[in-house]
């Protein structure tokens, strides 16, 4: 590995720290090199590079909007025996939880700093507005002559999707551009979870009440105007740490959505503190509407973990949609 890393990194020096952490899809570890320390996750599955690509661009994207720490991506790059490596930046991260558990988000939850919590909430909203603010800006300088380097680099994104395609766990997300939010949803978020639901069980239940659901989402989207916004995308208590200067996330599932999706997978598994919601709706206040499109937007997630982990999460996902189907 130590010689792989010099190679591709172009570092005269490469050694494995005590530093190393992981979940239920990769694993990671720490290397001081000649340049500085990076953190090295690594995952043996074929289809690694397409999720680390994705990861990769979902960090970049989120950087550069300069709102919320996340690890600063270095490179991709395929793994010894097989499967992919996504080199980036070591911050020295706290409370970080190691495993995809209720227990570990509680102890993660009580450590986290409530200062930070209201940090994290004002600076999710800021990265959710940014967006917006950008294509503001255009409609403020249209008809002015030259702009300047900034509004160049990032430009506004009117449509949903994303340029990659992006993982949720293991699993890819379909990103292709769209202009109507409720049509991405559900045709390139719920509708491949389906998909992979009836392949592997045919459960005739969760088909049917997805086919009655269908009919009733537009009714939940009436006279609400989205903005697309740049989502994390997979922002659960196992994804924040905090370090000296403040939260962090990572392991970002990044697309261009509604920024209510966001906070569906935040309220699930443990959820963030008061001080994190409330410092979020004072800039992004809750619309008419909300609690039910967060259990609509919660039904990707349960069955995005259906499909990973099985049929334990098959009942909180019949039940959200019996409760919209009504």
């Amino acid at each position: 590995m130590e010689t792989l890393l010099k190679r591709e990194l172009g570092c005269s020096s490469v050694k494995a720290t005590g530093h190393s952490g992981g979940g239920c899809i990769s694993q990671g570890q720490s290397y001081d090199t000649d340049k500085g320390r990076v953190f090295v996750k690594v995952n043996s599955k074929a289809e690694a590079r397409r999720m680390f690509e994705g990861e990769m661009a979902s960090l970049t994207a989120i950087l550069k909007t300069g709102t919320v720490k996340v690890p600063k991506p270095i490179k991709v790059v395929d793994a010894p025996g097989g499967g992919s490596m996504l080199v980036m930046e070591h911050l020295d991260m706290r409370y970080l939880s190691r495993w995809i558990c209720y227990l570990c988000v509680i102890v993660q939850f009580l450590h986290f700093d409530f200062s930070h919590a209201t940090k994290l909430g004002t600076q999710l909203a800021d990265l959710h507005l940014e967006n917006k603010r950008l294509g503001e800006r255009l409609l403020k300088e249209a008809g002015t002559v030259g702009k300047g380097g900034e509004q160049a680099e990032r430009q506004y994104v009117d449509q949903f999707g994303f340029d990659v395609v992006t993982c949720c766990g293991y699993l890819p997300q379909v990103n292709d551009w769209q202009k109507n939010w409720v049509e991405f949803y559900a045709r390139q978020r719920i509708q491949p979870q389906m998909d992979m639901v009836e392949k592997k069980s045919g459960d005739r239940e969760a088909l049917e009440l997805w086919s009655a659901l269908q009919l009733k989402i537009p009714d939940l989207f009436r006279d609400l105007e989205i903005v697309p916004a740049l989502l994390h995308g997979d922002l659960w208590g196992g994804n924040v740490a905090e370090d000296s200067s403040g939260p962090i996330i990572f392991d970002p599932a990044s697309f261009y959505g509604h920024s209510e999706y966001e906070l569906a997978i935040a309220g699930m598994f443990g959820g963030f503190s008061s001080s994190f919601y409330s410092a979020y709706h004072s800039k992004i206040p809750k619309t008419p509407g909300f609690e039910k499109r967060l259990q609509l937007y919660q039904l990707f997630h349960y069955l995005n973990h259906w499909n990973h982990f099985g049929s334990g999460y098959r009942g909180s996902s019949l039940n959200i949609m019996r409760n919209l189907s009504k």
